[in-house]
């Protein structure tokens, strides 16, 4: 994450946005002298109701404050969903911002007793996908689920996981756009900083999806995942906010192929010795 990036959030965002959507999608002619993708600054003035210097200062980053009445259209014109919109209103220097959470993210006492107890692969994890705490069923079903793990940097990093994800490049775009998201207006949080610099640096896919710009929740679904012993899962996907960390579980339909994998996953599980602590610090691998 560059200076130029944490100084100017605002105008990033709208550069990446108005580089996606077609003259075709705004209602304009496509022309045969076009020098850069998606739409020209001065077209998304236009459509917006705003003048092209006014948008101009606003991608520079002259203008941090415009007006929600602005934002809102220049959010029509980007085609941006509810919450792409709610993220663009939260980049303005008028937007409260929210406490920073510098503390070490930690693991509730509770949480460790229903990893204990829960008979589904189950793990938490914090705002930057650190695997913070797992049961034996989770690293039974990938051992990159252990405490001390990065989920992002696995996905994008690791080849045996980009073999586990049946469809790893729709995994690594709802990841990487969940991060975002995940990060906000908190672009100085060392970790951030630390994940961001490292996946631009080792990572192809990542610089590519993180110029997008895009947000969005990664709060729940299902997915296809191929174990190595047991073949195919497919797996359903819950994330639970508790205090600062989120408690994820993966589980099948009762009675389910997928189901009966899982239980032999379980008693492959029963002879690994319990493991729901923090291994390590989230940086080390």
């Amino acid at each position: 994450m560059s200076d130029d990036d944490r100084a100017n959030q605002l105008g990033g965002y709208l550069r990446a946005r108005r580089a996606l959507v077609s003259p075709e999608q705004a209602g304009l002619p496509a022309g045969t002298n076009r020098r850069v993708p998606g739409l020209r600054r001065e077209e998304v003035a236009m459509l917006a109701g705003i003048s092209a210097d006014y948008y101009l200062r606003l991608e520079r980053g002259r203008d941090k404050n415009p007006s929600p009445q602005v934002l809102e259209s220049l959010a029509r014109v980007l085609h941006l969903d509810e919450l792409e919109q709610e993220y663009l209103l939260g980049l303005t220097a008028s937007r409260p911002r929210r406490p920073r959470r510098r503390k070490p993210e930690r693991v509730p006492a509770r949480l460790h007793q229903l990893l204990a107890s829960v008979q589904v692969p189950a793990f938490v994890e914090g705002r930057a996908f650190d695997v913070l705490a797992s049961n034996p069923l989770a690293v039974a079903l990938s051992p990159r689920l252990q405490p001390g793990y990065n989920r992002l940097r696995s996905l994008l990093l690791d080849p045996e996981e980009q073999v586990f994800q049946q469809d790893w490049a729709r995994s690594t775009e709802g990841f990487i756009a969940a991060f975002r998201q995940s990060i906000g207006d908190d672009v100085d949080n060392a970790r951030f900083v630390e994940l961001v610099g490292e996946l631009a640096l080792s990572s192809e896919r990542f610089r590519t999806l993180w110029a997008r710009h895009d947000v969005r929740g990664l709060e729940g679904g299902t997915t296809t995942v191929n174990h190595p012993v047991v073949g195919e899962l497919r797996l359903h996907r819950d994330k639970l906010p508790v205090d600062d960390v989120l408690l994820v579980l993966y589980y099948a339909d009762q009675g389910s192929e997928s189901d009966e994998k899982l239980r032999l996953l379980a008693s492959m599980a029963q002879a690994a010795p319990t493991r729901t602590d923090r291994r390590s610090s989230a940086g080390d691998r």
